[in-house]
């Protein structure tokens, strides 16, 4: 792992990290490595660009002051742990729920937490599922997802989520304009307000314009949503 890049990466976007955050990222790429070679968790092989698309793509929130001590966070569709993992070794006191719908993957993330030190929940379902348990609905300070979604389809997939008061963080790309009145759409019936759009540029990389769709929980999410699973993908609320 390229930890020079790292670091100089963290200073630029203004997030601290001690040499133990150094190691457990350090540490987190050898796991990822390891288990990379027997199931398919991520195709980002070069070290300079992982350090890049995940790593520090990940910590983009940080950088905006997003998440208060100690708030509860679920990462939705966590796949190989972007971006709850990087946030969680960047801040340890979140409270951190993994989401995921294949075994493997949390499989792998219980293993990394562990060897890690690092404490989290961890939970095998889909979102759309989890989303009706009593202990997970509405129950979240923030919720936050890097799926490549739809933003209109992210809404229904977080926004059961989280609180009132609470937020919901979609990671997107410059496309996301022309997703806009779809994802307010969404956002006004699952009983959240989308807040705007905040910059997340990764140093030394311009030409990815990323950015982060921010949208606030205003009201509650009425009982119908989010619903049954693989609809908000095929038919995403507020879209034609």
């Amino acid at each position: 792992m390229n930890t020079q890049r790292l670091r100089t990466g963290l200073e630029e976007m203004g997030i601290a990290a001690d040499a133990l955050v150094l190691e457990r990222f350090e540490a987190f790429h050898a796991i990822l490595d390891e288990y990379n070679a027997r199931m398919d968790l991520t195709a980002v092989l070069d070290e300079d660009e992982r350090v890049d698309r995940h790593d520090l793509d990940s910590a983009a929130p940080l950088r905006h002051g997003l998440f208060a001590p100690g708030a509860k966070v679920i990462d939705v569709g966590t796949g190989a742990g972007f971006p709850g993992m990087p946030l969680l070794i960047l801040r340890p006191d979140l409270k951190m729920t993994f989401l995921d719908a294949l075994q493997k993957r949390i499989s792998f993330l219980e293993d990394a937490l562990k060897r890690l030190g690092l404490s989290a929940v961890t939970l095998h379902a889909r979102a759309e599922d989890a989303a009706r348990m009593p202990e997970h609905r509405e129950a979240y300070d923030a919720a936050v997802s890097r799926a490549v979604a739809n933003a209109a389809t992210l809404q229904e997939l977080t926004l059961p989520f989280v609180k009132q008061g609470g937020l919901s963080v979609a990671w997107k790309g410059p496309g996301v304009q022309e997703e806009m009145t779809g994802a307010k759409r969404a956002a006004f019936v699952l009983g959240g307000t989308v807040r705007g759009i905040l910059p997340a540029p990764v140093p030394r990389r311009d030409d990815w314009a990323h950015v982060l769709l921010v949208t606030d929980k205003t009201g509650k999410t009425p009982k119908a949503y989010p619903r049954k699973a693989g609809t908000p993908g095929k038919k995403p609320l507020g879209v034609g």
